[in-house]
């Protein structure tokens, strides 16, 4: 006679549990009021961008995998594995621009009840938001000195950000795994109209400059989304953490990860 094995799942396992495998006790622990008394939607405002930061921590997971899959090559890399994963990258990108819409249920009114005890606390301090654009492409090691508050840890993240390889390194390598000259922005451009013009020979190559395009364009999406609502909640007034506010934010709107494949357009 065997014996089969097996796992007790739910209350009768008296083992893992729903909260406790998502530490919801933790979680749930998380939201904590700076305004007396208690302004109504500071809730909202503390949870909205918790999870926002819980979105920035998949997203790094998801492009650091892409990125070390493109890496590997032709031969070596799941090129497949990195085009599913950035496929997710754009639906998690769209989820980031439609939770505005949540935070727009709070009036400007609602939100001056507890700003002032924001600050000096800032959005320019997301440190996994500037990861991403890091990992993305847009590395700028200024924002290293301009960054206030942040831990010792923090700033150990960033400066790794900058050292590795970006999804437009990993890109670039795929290209050369393919034979295509990469060297420089002229050879990747005439390598690009190649790989535009025989989509059947290099259709995973296409498709991986599409995908990075598309999430070039989603982040482009949810910058002009945020500034809008900026606008919409404090018009012009600064940010809580001393930066000019909705200025500071639309000179932001012009960034591109990969000029180059949007040069391709005007090149086809």
């Amino acid at each position: 006679m065997t014996v089969e094995n097996f796992v007790s799942f739910g209350e009768q396992g008296a083992q893992l549990t729903y909260g406790s495998y998502l530490r919801l006790p933790q979680l749930l622990d998380s939201q904590h009021l700076e305004s007396d008394p208690p302004a109504h939607d500071e809730l909202l405002f503390i949870t909205i961008h918790q999870v926002y930061e819980l979105w920035f921590k998949q997203l790094l997971h998801e492009v650091s995998a892409a990125r070390d899959a493109m890496l590997g090559g032709q031969e070596g890399g799941r090129l497949w594995w990195a085009q599913h994963l950035l496929t997710r990258v754009h639906v998690i990108e769209r989820t980031l621009v439609q939770q505005v819409d949540v935070l727009e249920t709070m009036t400007p009114q609602d939100f001056l009840e507890f700003r002032q005890r924001l600050a000096p606390a800032s959005g320019f301090q997301s440190v996994q938001f500037r990861e991403l654009e890091f990992m993305s492409g847009a590395k700028d090691p200024r924002y290293l000195d301009r960054f206030k508050g942040i831990t010792e840890a923090e700033r150990q993240h960033l400066d790794a950000r900058l050292a590795e390889p970006t999804l437009w390194d990993a890109f670039v390598a795929t290209l050369a795994s393919f034979g295509l000259a990469s060297g420089s922005d002229a050879e990747i451009s005439a390598s690009m109209r190649t790989v535009a013009h025989d989509r059947d020979q290099y259709a995973v190559v296409w498709a991986l400059a599409e995908a990075l395009l598309q999430h070039d364009e989603l982040a482009a999406n949810w910058r002009a989304r945020h500034v809008v609502m900026v606008e919409r909640m404090i018009g012009s007034k600064s940010g809580t953490g001393g930066s000019s506010g909705s200025t500071y934010l639309r000179s932001r709107l012009p960034v591109r990860y990969y000029p180059l494949l949007w040069d391709l357009r005007s090149e086809l």
